[in-house]
This record gives C-alpha cells, sequence and structure tokens, in this order.
C-alpha cells in the first residue's frame, strides 16, 4: 500500500498487442480530480507504463484505455495510507518520549494515533467536569497537572496494548470515582462497563492536588 508522497510507477500489460495498440490513463483522485499522466509504451505495444504522483490519502482510481490491437478499458483501485503522523501533527497530553519512559520499553509504532486517541478518551469521558488553568488550545499549563494527563493517557494506551482498542465505548462513563468526586454519566441501557478504562487513569487524575484541578459536581435541578 503507496502512502502520500510516493511516486510510482504504473504500469499495463497488454495482450495480445501489435503495432496499431495505444494506451491511456485517467487517474481520477480521492477528492474528485482527474489527472492524464503521459504514458510510454514499449515490447511492441505490450508494456505501458506511466508516473503517478499519490499526493492525498484515500481510494485512487487508474483507468487504461487500450486502442487498437488489444482494444478493452482496465480499472485498477488503489489505497493510499496517509503520511505517518507526528507528535506536531495531533492532540496529546503525551509524547512518545513519555510514553517510553512510562512503559520501560520502546513505544509501539502507532504511538502517535493512540496517545491521541487517549487525549481523546480522557477529554470526553472524564474531564468535562473538571475545571483546571489551560492555554488557549486547552491543554493544562500547571506541571503539576500536565504530568498527572500525561500519565493518564499513558495508562490508557498501555491498557489497550494488554487488551486490545475497543472501537468506542459503548456508552457514558458510570461510577468512576476520583477523590470524593463521583463521575456519573447516562442511565440504564447507557451504562458502561470499567473494562474500557485503565485503572491507571483514573488514579492519575485522583492524585492531582485540589488547588490544580477541582471537579464540578453536578446535583441536578434547573
Amino acid at each position: 500500500m503507496p502512502d502520500v508522497g510516493d511516486l510510482v510507477t504504473a504500469s499495463l500489460t497488454v495482450d495480445p498487442a501489435g503495432v496499431t495498440t495505444g494506451a491511456s490513463l485517467v487517474v481520477t483522485r480521492p477528492d474528485g480530480s482527474v489527472v492524464t499522466p503521459v504514458v510510454t509504451g514499449s515490447d511492441g505495444g505490450a508494456t505501458w507504463t506511466a508516473p503517478v504522483s499519490y499526493t492525498l490519502a484515500g481510494i485512487w482510481r487508474l483507468s487504461w484505455t487500450v486502442t487498437g490491437t488489444g482494444a478493452s478499458v482496465q480499472h485498477e483501485v488503489v489505497s493510499v495510507a496517509p503520511a505517518p503522523a507526528v507528535m506536531a501533527d495531533v492532540r496529546s497530553y503525551a509524547t512518545t518520549t513519555q510514553l517510553a519512559n512510562f512503559l520501560h520499553a520502546a513505544p509501539p509504532l502507532d504511538a502517535v494515533e493512540l496517545l491521541e486517541r487517549a487525549t481523546r478518551l480522557l477529554d470526553s469521558d472524564f474531564l468535562q467536569p473538571a475545571v483546571y488553568d489551560m492555554d488557549d488550545d486547552g491543554m493544562p499549563t500547571d506541571p503539576v497537572v500536565q504530568a498527572a494527563f500525561a500519565e493518564a493517557v499513558c495508562a490508557q494506551v498501555e491498557f489497550w496494548g494488554e487488551v486490545g482498542v475497543e472501537t468506542d465505548v459503548s456508552g457514558p462513563l458510570q461510577g468512576v470515582v476520583i477523590g470524593s468526586v463521583q463521575l456519573q454519566y447516562g442511565a440504564g441501557a447507557n451504562r458502561s462497563g470499567p473494562d474500557y478504562y485503565a485503572p491507571g487513569l483514573s488514579r492519575a487524575l485522583a492524585n492531582i492536588p485540589s488547588d490544580k484541578l477541582r471537579w464540578i459536581v453536578f446535583t441536578g435541578g434547573c
């Protein structure tokens, strides 16, 4: 599977082929735009090649049209992967270096994506009722909170490495206790089991001093 930025040589073999054989290539990009690379023939019309530069992630379609001897239309679908993410590309409470130090081992190759995902989980499922100092990007500014959030997402990534990454949490958070605060969202059929979260995640949050992070307790009513 090619990655974004790859320049490849697309090729087509025509059989039968002869002096009247011709070929053209139309490349449809994932955004629907079309390019027509320069096609070169060889082997008496039996082999045709063209340079294709994959500039976007997604599904590309390469459509060859052969005329003359061996006339036909052939389509090839190519899946192009995005360039591997780096920490500068994502929002994350921890770096891959912090993850490696937490694991005491080399981080997985998809560590950047896992840290980003764990950060989104922390934001959506735990930090909605939390109040702490942050910058314009919503990142914590206090070193103690920064360290705790980093530990929390690293614990979640370690947990996923042990039990597998769930596609999503089946419902709102239920029954997590952090200090004197009980976080409970949803009800009834919306309950989600505790196995979606790393035990170390809530422990990391519970260890943050109350003067660094406080929780808004929702009591209901108007």
